[in-house]
């Protein structure tokens, strides 16, 4: 098998693993029982259809198990890409007191406008230089990064804040921080630090981008920094990683979908039930 059809491979068993066990709770061993829900709440059952309660039942024991779901298809895409790919990856170093000053001005700037003075515009690379610009004294400092990425040929190590496709303000904050303390350390422990998005629920192209939040702490469309949809799949799997992935999680989709509305529904998939597709 080559290493292009490893990928796909990769990315349907953590879905179907994760499925299976989500079929599992909601068919055997936490099912929808009407008649305990309408005991527990008689009123909630009077004025309201059993069925709306019934996928209530199944999405609560559906996205506890995919809360991580993003990074762990990046772990196994970047793992037979690269080598060796790491989740929640601590790195120690030290960066220079300067240097630190200058990133807490940096955000700073961004989230507060000075009176008389327009809104500062977020410019990655500007914000990078004038930062490694700065030294000071040595402190050490300590960065969890969501995904760690380590080639295992050329031996490069790249860093990666990925967030759902529609991250708050705060949580950006934090992953620009971050990123700034990791490219600042003296022993430059990665080759890149990115902000990634898994996919681009605005269109195909990352200048289609307009979710507001992220937008206060990147330039969402043209910092090199900012990686969204297919940019960050194939940075992690190689050229075309991103079709593969779409195309896998399609035909997927397809096959939970009629389970879902047969065996737990009790009712034929309806003529729509195709009309979403992720892209």
């Amino acid at each position: 098998m080559s290493d292009k059809d490893k990928v796909p491979q990769a990315i349907s068993e953590v879905i179907k693993t994760m499925m299976d066990r989500v079929m599992q709770k909601v068919l055997a061993e936490d099912p929808f029982v009407k008649e305990k829900h309408h005991a527990n709440k008689p009123l909630y059952a009077a004025l309201v259809p059993d069925e709306i309660f019934k996928g209530s039942h199944f999405e609560r024991r559906f996205v506890t198990p995919f809360g991580g779901v993003w990074e762990k298809l990046a772990q196994v895409t970047a793992q037979e890409a690269h080598g060796k790919c790491t989740t929640g990856y601590s790195i120690t170093g030290t960066v220079g007191d300067e240097r630190l000053r200058r990133i807490q001005e940096v955000l700073n700037k961004l989230e507060y406008r000075s009176k008389g003075q327009d809104k500062t515009v977020p410019n990655w690379q500007e914000e990078l230089a004038y930062i490694l610009a700065g030294q000071g004294n040595p402190i050490p400092v300590t960065v969890v990064c969501d995904l760690y990425i380590h080639n295992v040929n050329t031996g490069n190590c790249y860093a990666f804040e990925l967030k759902g496709p529609l991250p708050n303000s705060d949580q950006t904050k934090v992953s620009k921080e971050k990123m700034f303390k990791l490219l600042s350390m003296a022993s430059q422990p990665v080759a890149g630090a990115y902000y990634a998005l898994p996919y681009n629920p605005y269109g195909a192209n990352k200048q289609d981008y307009t979710w507001g939040f992220p937008m206060r702490w990147f330039n969402m469309c043209t910092d090199p920094c900012v990686l969204i949809g297919d940019e960050f799949w194939d940075f992690i799997g190689g050229s075309g990683t991103y079709a593969l992935f779409i195309d896998e999680v399609n035909q997927l989709g397809k096959h939970y979908r009629e389970r879902i509305y047969r065996e737990f529904l009790g009712i034929e998939p309806p003529s729509t039930a195709e009309d979403f597709l992720l892209k």
